[in-house]
């Protein structure tokens, strides 16, 4: 396939995580095995086949590549794609495709689907997409992407199959729904958006932004610009309760080895190997 742009890649309970994410420059993230993605800052030629998306919000390094990613489709002659947005931000982004379409003379079909906090979105019989509100410089969403399953009540866990079905044909509800976290990806925030969800805590994979790691950046000014600071997530430590912690988004003030030597000088251990840096 053709490498336009960077990936990583991390493998997790049958999850595969892919993207990459660098502060101002680019955001990208997808679930091949849940056939979704988040945010299209950019658009590895690998992830063309990925045909639902979920943006987190407007700024560039996190949107850019959007009439790329649905020009590609149309030109390979794939189904239009469906992309989540900001419900406040839909129509500017529906003028964003106008615009290119004229100056690109092609057509940009795809699905552009509203989304405000508090929304479920039916990704598949298992699969369900919560949305949550995140403290950024502009409106923005975080995401969990939960897997559904069904369990007899506790009722009826000792009934024959033929008792259940008789049950079920009398129009009796004889199971319930479960819901388990599975990845939560929190785009750009300040801590309050991680604060404000505790489920984010409690799902198997997080992905999150650590933007900033240096002692000598002002925490306030970084809230303030909606970001997290690697004090944050050192005074946050005991609430992760997720498998796998993926932090990226890291300020292109910093170099590979600087970032990875103040994070595990904060953090020893990587709260126990659960952290892993996307560098």
């Amino acid at each position: 396939m053709t490498d336009n742009a960077p990936i990583k890649k991390l493998v997790h309970d049958g999850l595969t995580i892919e993207g990459y994410s660098r502060a101002a420059v680019q955001t990208y993230w997808r679930v091949p095995e849940y056939k979704l993605g988040f945010d299209l800052g950019a658009q590895p030629w690998d992830f063309m086949g990925t045909a639902t998306w979920f943006v987190t919000h407007t700024h560039l390094d996190h949107i850019a590549a959007l009439p790329v990613y649905v020009a590609r489709r149309r030109m390979m002659k794939m189904t239009p794609p469906t992309i989540y947005v900001p419900e406040h931000a839909i129509g500017a982004i529906g003028q964003l495709l106008q615009v290119v379409s004229r100056l690109d003379r092609g057509r940009l079909p795809c699905t552009l689907v509203p989304v405000s906090p508090g929304d479920e979105i039916d990704v598949s019989r298992e699969l369900v997409v919560t949305a949550h509100r995140v403290a950024h410089t502009v409106p923005a969403l975080g995401y969990i992407v939960w897997e559904r399953r069904r369990k007899l009540k506790p009722e009826y866990q000792e009934l024959t199959g033929e008792q259940i079905r008789d049950l079920r044909a009398k129009g009796i509800e004889v199971a319930k729904e479960l819901r388990l976290p599975r990845v939560a990806y929190l785009g750009d925030s300040r801590p309050s958006g991680l604060d404000d969800c505790p489920d984010m805590y409690r799902a198997q994979i997080l992905i999150a932004e650590m933007t900033f790691v240096a002692p000598s950046h002002r925490k306030d000014l970084i809230h303030k610009h909606g970001h997290i600071h690697l004090d944050d997530v050192v005074a946050r430590q005991d609430r992760f309760q997720n498998e796998r912690i993926i932090f990226g988004h890291f300020s292109t003030r910093y170099h590979d080895q600087q970032i990875r030597v103040l994070v595990e000088k904060a953090l020893p251990g990587l709260l126990d190997g659960r952290i892993h840096l996307w560098l």
